[in-house]
């Protein structure tokens, strides 16, 4: 597993006395209040009535109250990753872990990981328990969301109180998010160095593998964020395979598809890969809807209109 490194040529940014995280360049940002904001959450659909706490703090404090936060889980717990999506029909890729697995497990990955999820501001992570119910959330540009059953909200108060924390009206400003021009830029935390350097991608595949994650839809359905039915549409994927014979050989297979459903993505998948007698497939290193209008070069003759689900072409690159 290749080792991530944070680039050494970035200068963390400073507005008024908050710290942000390396990955978020101010362009006009005002300093947001440092607390937590409260709001009670009625349950639906049998859902117990519950209380959500937003927490904002200056960077060189947010690990020790995440830290904090992670004791308030219970000894099972369900990872969560989230993360700027690339396919051309949602915003975000939810991933979230297939089984429980052990807090200390999951907190062992969380300190190898933390420099970057603490940085990189496309990604998002944490983890949730049943019993009692409880979500610890660490989103994209580094707020901390706390998520209870309502006779847990004097503890987790008390717990902010012991860090210092207070509720405040707000946070960050309400006026950011409409403003004709952005408030900061994102930026690339990760330092590329050469083809051995791993990227956001891979440090999302190793999370995945980690943290037993997959993606949070529904692989039958073909859906839009709005949960507009598509159709058929185009698709990007590119499959981790291994070699059949030499153990230190694999492939990324890249494969352009018309499918009706990410099921039908991977059935053709398999089935073009387990034709191929040097390549034994592995799983998915991304899937992704394409925009018509985003098709390669090589598909520009594709027809807009497509009804039946094939792969268009694809291209194996070795290492």
């Amino acid at each position: 597993m290749r080792e991530f490194r944070l680039r050494e040529d970035l200068t963390r940014a400073v507005v008024g006395s908050f710290a942000l995280p390396l990955g978020i360049e101010p362009i006009d940002l005002p300093t947001p209040a440092q607390g937590y904001t409260l709001q009670y959450e009625p349950g639906e659909d049998g859902e117990p009535d519950s209380y959500s706490f937003h927490i904002v703090v200056s960077h060189d404090r947010l690990s020790g109250v995440i830290a904090a936060a992670f004791t308030l889980l219970t000894d099972e717990v369900l990872p969560v990753v989230e993360i700027g999506s690339r396919d051309a029909y949602r915003t975000v890729d939810t991933y979230v872990s297939r089984e429980p697995i052990r807090l200390d497990e999951f907190l062992s990955v969380w300190t190898r990981y933390e420099p970057v999820l603490l940085e990189d501001a496309s990604l998002g992570a944490g983890a949730s328990c049943e019993d009692p119910p409880v979500e610890v959330f660490l989103d994209s540009w580094k707020g901390l969301s706390i998520h209870v059953a309502i006779e847990m909200r004097k503890e987790v108060q008390a717990l902010l109180g012991e860090l210092g924390l207070r509720e405040v009206l707000t946070t960050w400003p309400d006026e950011i998010e409409c403003r004709p021009d952005p408030p900061s830029n994102m930026r690339e935390v990760l330092a590329i160095e050469d083809g051995q350097s791993p990227d956001i991608d891979e440090i999302l595949l190793q999370l995945r593998d980690w943290w037993m994650l997959e993606l949070d839809v529904d692989p039958d359905e073909n859906l839009d964020e709005d949960g507009r039915r598509l159709g058929s549409v185009l698709w990007h994927a590119i499959a981790m395979c291994a070699h059949t014979a030499d153990t230190h050989r694999g492939a990324y297979i890249t494969f352009w598809i018309t499918a009706a459903s990410m099921a039908e993505v991977e059935d053709l998948v398999s089935a073009q890969i387990e034709v191929m007698d040097d390549w034994d497939y592995q799983g998915f290193y991304s899937i992704d809807r394409v925009a018509f209008d985003e098709r390669p070069e090589d598909l520009v003759d594709l027809p807009l209109r497509r009804s039946t689900s094939t792969v268009h072409s694809q291209r194996i690159d070795e290492w």
